[in-house]
């Protein structure tokens, strides 16, 4: 049986910038390098070059050319399986030590709050099973902006009703969804998956509510 030793894949799973193993795991798009996300935002302050190659990730919009590697963070994760309760616990500690409250500090609390609050504001007592819970959002700060970006939808609906949803809204016509881009985890999604097959390949359950956002030509 083959034996893979963790200290032989450490130069692939840990970040260049902290030195530690990859926390919510971001890669840049245009030259594949990967680093936490929190020290590649923070290293972007100062510089939109790439930095363990130099090359320019994006001359006017860096966060537009990054992307959240979901399949990276499981491998981190499969090798290393304390590290997400462990950071979390460091992030429950800090926030406590500095006297601000979590909004959310467990799984469970989160799951049960959120599908309270849901079920109260835009459920109106419909049978959520077979349904999910979705936010819209813009995938950048240029993006309009839905009136309620929090909506109930069948699991078996699909990411072109929402495209057509958001160019009657911003559009004034269905007919331009093609002007409508929509990504999950920073991944662009084709307009025939469904909901329960980007929860199910893109989403993982992460949390209750599946965040899709998107943008629109000529609005970006």
């Amino acid at each position: 049986m083959l034996t893979i030793k963790l200290r032989d894949i450490n130069p692939f799973i840990t970040c260049g910038l902290c030195g530690g193993y990859f926390i919510n795991a971001t890669t840049i798009t245009e030259c594949v390098h990967t680093f936490c996300r929190s020290c590649l935002l923070l290293h972007l302050k100062a510089s939109f070059s790439c930095p363990a190659c130099g090359e320019l990730i994006h001359a006017s919009q860096p966060l537009k050319a990054i992307r959240h590697d979901q399949t990276m963070q499981e491998i981190v994760n499969k090798f290393v399986p304390n590290l997400v309760r462990n950071e979390r616990r460091r992030e429950i500690e800090f926030y406590r030590k500095v006297g601000i409250r979590m909004e959310i500090e467990s799984k469970e609390e989160d799951e049960s709050s959120v599908r309270e609050y849901l079920k109260r504001k835009y459920a109106n007592g419909i049978d959520t099973n077979g349904h999910q819970y979705v936010c819209l959002e813009g995938l950048s700060e240029n993006e309009p902006s839905l009136e309620q970006k929090f909506m109930l939808v069948p699991r078996s609906s699909t990411i072109l009703q929402l495209k057509k949803l958001l160019a009657s809204a911003f559009l004034q016509s269905s007919d331009k969804w093609d002007m409508v881009h929509i990504f999950c985890n920073g991944i662009l999604q084709g307009k025939e998956h469904s909901i329960e097959f980007v929860l199910a390949t893109r989403w993982r359950n992460q949390i209750p509510i599946l965040v899709l956002q998107y943008s629109i030509q000529g609005f970006s």
